[in-house]
C-alpha cells in the first residue's frame, strides 16, 4: 500500500532516500565486473561479445549473425499488425517534427574592425544507440534515440540490443529502427555492447556518442567509457512525481502512478497533494487497480519501496518539494497548471493538465522521453539533436583589430609566464 506522509521533514528525507536509491553496497562489485567486461571486449573483440552473450543472455550467436540482416528487417514488417505499423509511423513523424525545430544552427557575427566570431555546428560521424530488452521491448526508445541523430544528419547510426530466445529481435523494434533511420543493428546487449560501441570490434564499429537506457551494468559501462566517447546521461530507474489538487481525478492519478511503477521494481511513483481526501482516494484506488494487474509482482514492489503520497500545506510547498526531488517526469494535475509551472525549476519533462498523462510524452507527443533521473534534472536536460552535434568556435581578427588588443593580450601572457604566446601577437603588430 502507498504510504501517506504529512510531516514535511519526513517527506524531505523520504524524497532524498528515493532519489539516492541506485547507490548501494553492491555498486563497487558491479563496477569491477563492468571494468573486466570492457577490458575483455577491448582485447578479444567479437569473440568476447559472443561468449558474454552466451553467458549472460543464454543465446549462442554465430559470428556472422551478430549483424541483423536486411531480410530480417523486411520480415519484421510482415510480423507486426498494420495498426502498430501506423502507430510507429505516426510517432516517428511527430518526434521528427519536434526535433527539427530544435536543431542548432551555425552562426557568425561581424563586429567592428572586421572581427568575425561565431559557432559552426557539425554532427558526430557515428552514433551508437543502446536499446534495452529483458523485461520488455521498446520501439519507442528506438524512435526517441535514433530520430534526433537522424535530424542531426549523423552519417552512421548503429544500434545494439540484446537478443531474445533463438537470437531474435522483437519485430516492432526492428521496424522502429528502420523507420527512424538506423543504418545497422547488432544483436548484443549489456556492458559488452557498450564496450563494443566505445572501442569497436571486428564487426561493430567504434562510435563517437552512445545514448540509450539500460540496466545498472549498462549504466556503469557508459560511465566507464565516458571520455573515450560521449554519452547522453547515466540513466537510473524511471520516476514520476505528480502534483495534484482537490479537483484531480483519483482514478487518473492512481493509474499514472502505476504506469511508472510497472516499469521496474526500482521505479519511483510519488504524489504530492494539498488534499487529504484525494490522498486517501488515490491510496485506495492504487490498491484496487493492482488487484488484477498483469505486472503486479514487480509493480507492487516498486510501490512498496519507492512509492509515497505526501500531503503538503499548499501547492507552492508541493512545487518546492518537487524541485527538491527534481523528477524525471512531473505531472501537474491541478486546476491552473500554467500558474504552478512558474514555480517549477527542476524537471526532465513537465505534463500540464488532466489530459496530459506521461504516456503521451513517452510515445508520440514529440519531445524526447530520454530524460535525466535521480535528481540530475537539476543540471541536465532531455536527449536531443544537440546530443549528436558539437560546435567549433569561429574567430577571425583583422590586422587593425589585433593591433587594438595586442597590449592586453601581451600583458596577460606575461602574467601567465608564456612568452611565446605574447610573441605570437607582438611579431604581428610591430
Amino acid at each position: 500500500m502507498l504510504r501517506i506522509i504529512t510531516d514535511q521533514g519526513e517527506a524531505r528525507q523520504e524524497l532524498q532516500r528515493i532519489s539516492e536509491r541506485t547507490y548501494h553496497e553492491n555498486i563497487e562489485t558491479q563496477s569491477a565486473t563492468v571494468r573486466e567486461i570492457i577490458a575483455t571486449v577491448k582485447k578479444n573483440g567479437d569473440r568476447a561479445l559472443l561468449e558474454y552473450t552466451e553467458k549472460f543472455d543464454g543465446q549462442v550467436i554465430p559470428p556472422e549473425k551478430l549483424k541483423v540482416s536486411g531480410s530480417e528487417i523486411d520480415a519484421a514488417y510482415q510480423q507486426i499488425s498494420p495498426d502498430l505499423l501506423q502507430a510507429i509511423k505516426l510517432a516517428a513523424t511527430k518526434i521528427e517534427a519536434f526535433h527539427q525545430q530544435r536543431t542548432p544552427k551555425s552562426w557568425v557575427q561581424f563586429a567592428e574592425d572586421n572581427v568575425v566570431l561565431g559557432r559552426r555546428y557539425t554532427p558526430v560521424d557515428r552514433a551508437g544507440l543502446y536499446v534495452p530488452g529483458g523485461r520488455a521491448s521498446y520501439p519507442s526508445t528506438v524512435l526517441m534515440n535514433a530520430i534526433p541523430a537522424k535530424v542531426a544528419q549523423v552519417p552512421r547510426i548503429v544500434m545494439v540490443t540484446p537478443p531474445s530466445e533463438g537470437g531474435k529481435i522483437n519485430p516492432a523494434v526492428l521496424v522502429a529502427a528502420s523507420e527512424a533511420g538506423v543504418t545497422e543493428i547488432y544483436r548484443v546487449g549489456g556492458a559488452q555492447a557498450v564496450a563494443a560501441l566505445a572501442y569497436g570490434t571486428e564487426t561493430i564499429p567504434r562510435v563517437d556518442v552512445i545514448t540509450g537506457p539500460g540496466n545498472i551494468y549498462v549504466t556503469l559501462a557508459k560511465k566507464e567509457v565516458y571520455g573515450r566517447v560521449g554519452i547522453d546521461s547515466l540513466a537510473g530507474p524511471s520516476e514520476v512525481l505528480i502534483i495534484a489538487d482537490s479537483q484531480a481525478n483519483p482514478v487518473h492519478v492512481a493509474v499514472d502512478l502505476l504506469a511508472q511503477a510497472e516499469h521496474d521494481p526500482m521505479a519511483a511513483a510519488i504524489l504530492v497533494t494539498d488534499s487529504e481526501l484525494l490522498a486517501q482516494q488515490v491510496q485506495a484506488e492504487v490498491a484496487q487497480q493492482l488487484e488484477n494487474h498483469p505486472r503486479r509482482t514487480l509493480t507492487e514492489k516498486a510501490i512498496a519501496h519507492y512509492g509515497v503520497i505526501i500531503i503538503a500545506d499548499n501547492l507552492i510547498e508541493a512545487a518546492e518539494l518537487s524541485n527538491l526531488f527534481a523528477p524525471e517526469h512531473l505531472e501537474l494535475e491541478v486546476e491552473s497548471p500554467w500558474d504552478l509551472v512558474e514555480h517549477i525549476r527542476h524537471a526532465g519533462a513537465i505534463f500540464l493538465g488532466n489530459s496530459s498523462p506521461e504516456a503521451v510524452g513517452d510515445y508520440l507527443a514529440g519531445p524526447n522521453h530520454t530524460l535525466p533521473t535521480s535528481g540530475a534534472a537539476r543540471y541536465a536536460s532531455a536527449l536531443g539533436v544537440e546530443t549528436f552535434m558539437k560546435y567549433s568556435s569561429i574567430i577571425e581578427y583583422s590586422p587593425s583589430a589585433l593591433q587594438k588588443v595586442s597590449k592586453a593580450i601581451i600583458d596577460l601572457t606575461i602574467a601567465e609566464g608564456l612568452p611565446s604566446h605574447g610573441n605570437s601577437v607582438k611579431y604581428r603588430t610591430k
